[in-house]
C-alpha cells in the first residue's frame, strides 16, 4: 500500500506543471459542475471549509470568494508539487484566509477540526481505499456540516476516457476487459457505488446525481495534448514504454477520437456523479 501512495504522488508530482498550464481549460471544461458541488455544499460566507484532493487550487480560489475574508479555507493534496502550485495561485489570488497543506486523502488526521463544509473534485477516485478516505473526511466535518464530491461515472458514459485507458493499457501489456482497477479514472463510476460508499462511510442525506461535462477543444489533437500534459494515469502507463510504442499508442488514440469531431470542433463526451452527504 506505501509503494501504491508513493507511485500516486509521484505521477502527480510529475503531472502537476501541465495541470497548472491547463488550468484555463480545466475550469472552462468543469464550470457548472464545479458550480453545482458548491452549491450542493452550502458553501456561504464566514464558513470553513475542506478542500480534500485540491490539485492546483482552481476550486479552490471559488470556495474563497464564497466564503470571503471571515471564512476559511483549507486545500489539501498528497503532492508536494501540487500544494506548491495551489499555494502560489492562492497568493496570486489574494485571499489570505485559505492555505494549503500536503495531505493523503485516506489519511487525513483531521478528527474534530469540524469544518462546515467538505469538497472533493475529481479525486476522490483515485483513492485505493475510497472508504477510508469517506470515513476521515467525515470525521473532519461538523455534525450538520455537507461533503460533496465530483467523481467520472461508468466506463459507457466517458468513452474518451474509456478509449485512451484501453489503448494505453494494451500497449502497457495490461488487461483490458476487466474491471476498472481501485483508483483509476472511472473506478467509482459503477452505479450505486458511490451511494453505498457514502451511506457506509457514516453521511446521511445522501444523493448522488449524472452531470453531463463535455471536453470541448478545436481537435482531439488538443484533446491528447490535455491528456500528455496533464492526464497524469495515461502518461503513467505509457511512459516508461519505447518511445515508438508511445508514438503508436498516442496515434492509434487519435484515429479513434476523431469520431467526436462535430462542425464546431471537437466534443468528447463526459458523465460526472455529483455526490451529496451530510453528517448527522
Amino acid at each position: 500500500m506505501a509503494d501504491a501512495m508513493q507511485d500516486s504522488t509521484e505521477a502527480w508530482d510529475r503531472a502537476a506543471a501541465g495541470w497548472d498550464r491547463n488550468s484555463a481549460l480545466v475550469r472552462a471544461w468543469l464550470a457548472e459542475a464545479t458550480e453545482a458541488m458548491l452549491d450542493a455544499a452550502r458553501i456561504g460566507p464566514g464558513m470553513r471549509v475542506l478542500d480534500v484532493a485540491a490539485g492546483a487550487g482552481d476550486q479552490t480560489i471559488d470556495i474563497t470568494r464564497r466564503v470571503g475574508p471571515t471564512g476559511a479555507v483549507l486545500a489539501t493534496d498528497v503532492a508536494p508539487a501540487m500544494v506548491a502550485l495551489a499555494d502560489a495561485n492562492l497568493r496570486r489570488a489574494a485571499v489570505p484566509w485559505a492555505r494549503t497543506q500536503i495531505a493523503d486523502a485516506e489519511a487525513l488526521d483531521m478528527d474534530g477540526a469540524r469544518f462546515n463544509a467538505a469538497i472533493c473534485r475529481l479525486g476522490l477516485m483515485f483513492c485505493q481505499r475510497p472508504l477510508v478516505a469517506l470515513r476521515g473526511i467525515l470525521r473532519a466535518v461538523a455534525p450538520g456540516g455537507r461533503f460533496t464530491a465530483l467523481v467520472f461515472s461508468h466506463a459507457e458514459a466517458n468513452p474518451c476516457i474509456t478509449i485512451t485507458s484501453r489503448i494505453a493499457r494494451r500497449y502497457a501489456g495490461l488487461p483490458v476487459d476487466q474491471p476498472p482497477p481501485p483508483g483509476s479514472l472511472l473506478s467509482l463510476g459503477k452505479p450505486g457505488l458511490m451511494a453505498e460508499l457514502l451511506a457506509e462511510a457514516g453521511f446521511r442525506d445522501v444523493t448522488v446525481q449524472p452531470l453531463a461535462a463535455p471536453f470541448c477543444v478545436p481537435s482531439s489533437a488538443d484533446y491528447l495534448d490535455f491528456v500528455r500534459s496533464a492526464g497524469s494515469p495515461i502518461l503513467n502507463l505509457l511512459r516508461l514504454l519505447p518511445q515508438d510504442d508511445q508514438r503508436r499508442a498516442w496515434d492509434e488514440m487519435a484515429l479513434e477520437l476523431a469520431q467526436f469531431t462535430k462542425a464546431g470542433g471537437w466534443e468528447g463526451p463526459n458523465e460526472l456523479l455529483l455526490c451529496v452527504g451530510a453528517r448527522q
